[in-house]
C-alpha cells in the first residue's frame, strides 16, 4: 500500500491560517510602534556563560516583528510575503531617524538582512524572470532607504546590500538547480526502472514462447507423420503438445497476474521456476526428438533466485536452438558449481550459428541480457569443430559484466 502522508486537522489548519493573518493584520500597527518608539526603554535580560546579565533593548523587538509577522506567509506566498517585509522595513528604517546612528544602523541590518534571506528562498522557488526582477526591486529599495535615513555609512550599507542580494539570489537559485536535478535523477531513474521492468517481461515471454512454440512444432510434425503407421508415439506427441500447451498458459499467466497486480504478485504467484525444474526440461527435448547429457561439477548448491532463474532460461533457450536448428538428436548441458558462482554450457555437434544470422529472433540476445544484468560473462557461436556453443558465467555478486558476442549470430 502507497503510504499518505499526514496532513493537519481542518481545525489546526483554519486555526494556523487565522494566526497567519492575524499578524500579518497587525502588521501596520507594528510598523507604526517601530517607527516611533524612543531611546531608551527597558530592556530584555540575557543570561551569558560567565554570569553577567546584560540587556538588549525591547525598542528592537518591534523593527524584528516588522519583517517576522510577513515570514509566515513565505510557505504559501513567498511573494507576497517578500513585498510586505520589503514595504514594512523601508517604512521603518525612513521614518527612524531620531536617534542615535547606532540604533538606525542595527535597525537597517536587522530588518534587511531577513529581507534578503527571503529573497534567496525566493530565488530558490521561481525561475530566474521572477526572481531576478523581484530582487532587483529589493535591491533599489534597500540601498535607497539605506540612503534615505540620517544615519552614518550609507556606502557602506549600499556595498552591503549588492553583496547580500547577489549572494542570495545566487544561493536560491543554486538550491532550485539543485532541486531539479534531483527531481530529473529521480524521473530518469523511475523510465529506466520501467524500462528495465518491460525487458524482463519481454525475456519471460519470449523464453517461454519460443521454447514452447518449437517444441508444439516438432511434436505436430511427428505425430502427423506417424499418426497412421504409429498411432501410440502419435498419442505420446500429442500428450506433449497438450502438457507443453498447459505450462505456457500457465506462465504467461503468472506474467499477466504480475503486470496487473504487482503488489500481490509476489504473495499469489508460484515460485519461478529454475533448475531443479531442468529435468523436465530434458524431458520436452527428449520427447522433441534430442537427447540431453546433463553433466553437474562440483557439488551443487543454493543459488541466489535471480542466478538461479538465468540459468534455468539460458538452458531453456539454448535446448530450443537446438531442437529447432541443430538437426542433431543429441546435445550436452554442463552446470559447474564454482566457489563464486555457476558455469553453464550448453554444446551440440549440429549445423552450427541459426540460420538467418543476427536478424533471425532475440534468444542469444535475450541470453545476453540476462547475463549482462547479473555481471557475468557470455559467449555464443559456433565451434571450430562443428556444433553450437553456448556459455555463461554467472556469478553470485552483482558485478559489472564482461559480454563476448561473435559477429552475426542470434538465435
Amino acid at each position: 500500500m502507497r503510504a499518505v502522508a499526514a496532513r493537519p486537522a481542518p481545525v489546526a489548519r483554519r486555526v494556523r491560517t487565522v494566526l497567519i493573518w492575524a499578524g500579518v493584520g497587525l502588521l501596520p500597527a507594528v510598523v507604526l510602534l517601530a517607527s516611533t518608539v524612543g531611546t531608551g526603554g527597558p530592556l530584555l535580560p540575557v543570561v551569558t556563560p560567565d554570569g553577567s546579565v546584560p540587556g538588549i533593548p525591547l525598542r528592537y523587538l518591534a523593527p524584528a516583528l516588522v519583517v517576522l509577522l510577513p515570514a509566515a506567509l513565505l510557505g504559501r506566498r513567498p511573494l507576497l510575503a517578500l513585498g510586505l517585509a520589503l514595504a514594512g522595513a523601508c517604512t521603518v528604517t525612513v521614518a527612524t531617524s531620531a536617534w542615535e546612528n547606532g540604533y538606525l544602523s542595527a535597525v537597517w541590518y536587522l530588518q534587511f538582512l531577513v529581507v534578503d534571506a527571503m529573497v534567496g528562498l525566493v530565488a530558490a522557488r521561481f525561475p530566474g524572470r521572477i526572481a531576478v526582477p523581484a530582487a532587483a526591486v529589493v535591491l533599489v529599495l534597500q540601498v535607497t532607504a539605506g540612503f534615505v535615513n540620517s544615519a552614518t555609512g550609507p556606502v557602506d550599507r549600499a556595498t552591503s546590500s549588492v553583496l547580500l542580494v547577489v549572494a542570495a539570489v545566487v544561493a536560491g537559485g543554486a538550491a532550485r538547480a539543485r532541486r531539479r536535478h534531483a527531481e530529473e535523477s529521480r524521473a530518469h531513474a523511475a523510465v529506466e526502472a520501467v524500462t528495465a521492468e518491460r525487458l524482463r517481461i519481454a525475456r519471460e515471454v519470449h523464453d517461454m514462447v519460443a521454447h514452447s512454440i518449437g517444441v508444439i512444432a516438432i511434436q505436430a510434425g511427428v505425430g502427423a507423420r506417424v499418426i497412421d503407421t504409429q498411432p501410440g508415439q502419435a498419442r505420446a506427441a500429442l500428450a506433449a503438445i497438450e502438457q507443453t500447451s498447459r505450462d505456457t498458459l500457465a506462465g504467461l499467466r503468472r506474467t499477466v497476474g504480475a503486470l496487473r497486480h504487482p503488489q500481490q504478485a509476489a504473495a499469489s504467484l508460484d515460485p519461478p521456476p529454475g533448475l531443479v525444474d531442468l529435468d523436465r526440461l530434458v524431458d520436452v527435448a527428449a520427447d522433441a526428438g534430442v537427447r540431453v547429457a546433463v553433466r553437474r561439477e562440483g557439488p551443487p548448491r543454493q543459488l541466489p533466485g535471480e542466478v538461479d532463474l538465468a540459468a534455468y532460461r539460458i538452458v531453456q533457450e539454448a535446448l530450443t536452438n537446438v531442437v529447432r536448428h541443430a538437426g542433431v538428436d543429441r546435445c550436452q548441458v554442463t552446470l559447474g558449481y564454482l566457489p563464486d558462482g555457476l558455469r553453464v554450457e550448453v554444446v551440440d555437434a549440429g549445423r552450427g550459428a541459426p540460420p538467418g544470422g543476427a536478424g533471425a529472433g532475440h534468444g542469444i540476445v535475450g541470453m545476453r541480457e540476462r547475463v549482462t544484468l547479473l555481471g557475468g560473462r557470455f559467449a555464443a557461436g559456433s565451434r571450430p569443430e562443428g556444433g553450437f556453443r553456448v556459455a555463461a558465467r554467472l556469478p553470485a555478486d552483482g558485478g559489472r559484466a564482461s559480454v563476448e558476442m561473435p559477429a552475426g549470430v542470434d538465435g
